[in-house]
């Protein structure tokens, strides 16, 4: 059984996301390579039972668009009901996709699920990792969002979107873990992470948690979380020949 039991749904968001790419890219775009790794070994979750379990996420939902408010969340507000809940609680980006492809100052909106070398979609296990590519231009930024599977409603993202040029125009490029963190989406109940019956990996169903209703915030119970960098990598890479003209 999938951990992550969406995950299936994500083939039909990623072929309608690629639409939505070529859609939003223009002549003078410049292509980067999306990099999302998990760099975890073995069980790096020490559980309260004595076992340990392996630190997996789940597809990356990725948006490019202007300006400098996330589209994804806000921190400190309520989930508005864009999609963002069901990609947090189950994995799930299509409800993302749908609704951020018709957001205004959204210039494209897809979703990742599909590990590189697998012959399928499902979830980021250790030592796997996505790699797609996005297009934009310089002014056009770069906002994240995929689900820390064993919770039941953590996601990690970055609350400030991502400069993909310099103020000179160039690409980017670089690690850019350090600008994601791991938020709740305040919607349910937070479980031990790794064992919680009512997580990703474990529930019987979508919703099977006990509902709740807070602001988007930084994680903050009595559980131990891994440090992000030492679980996940993300990288950015402009793609040689397709830099835009200044």
């Amino acid at each position: 059984m999938s951990p992550i039991r969406a995950a299936s749904l994500s083939v039909a968001v990623l072929a309608f996301a690629q639409g939505a790419w070529a859609q939003g890219a223009a002549n003078d775009a410049t292509t980067f390579t999306i990099r999302v790794e998990n760099i975890s070994k073995g069980g790096v979750l020490s559980l309260s039972n004595g076992g340990t379990a392996p630190f997996v996420s789940a597809p990356v939902f990725w948006a490019i668009h202007t300006g400098a408010v996330n589209p994804i969340f806000t921190g400190g507000q309520p989930e508005s009901g864009n999609g963002l809940e069901r990609l947090a609680e189950t994995g799930n980006p299509e409800g993302l996709v749908k609704y951020l492809s018709a957001v205004s100052g959204v210039v494209s909106a897809g979703a990742d699920a599909r590990p590189m070398g697998a012959t399928s979609d499902g979830p980021l296990t250790p030592g796997q990792a996505y790699e797609f590519e996005i297009s934009a231009r310089p002014g056009q930024v770069l906002s994240l969002a995929w689900m820390f599977a064993q919770s039941n409603d953590l996601f990690y993202g970055n609350d400030r979107p991502i400069a993909l040029f310099t103020s000179e125009g160039e690409p980017v490029r670089g690690d850019m873990t350090p600008q994601v963190s791991l938020w709740d989406t305040g919607t349910e109940v937070n479980e031990e992470p790794g064992l919680g019956p009512n997580q990703g990996p474990r529930q019987k169903a979508e919703d099977a948690g006990t509902p709740e209703r807070n602001a988007i915030a930084h994680v903050r119970d009595r559980w131990s979380y891994p440090k992000t960098g030492a679980v996940l990598r993300l990288a950015i890479t402009p793609t040689a020949g397709t830099f835009s003209a200044k």
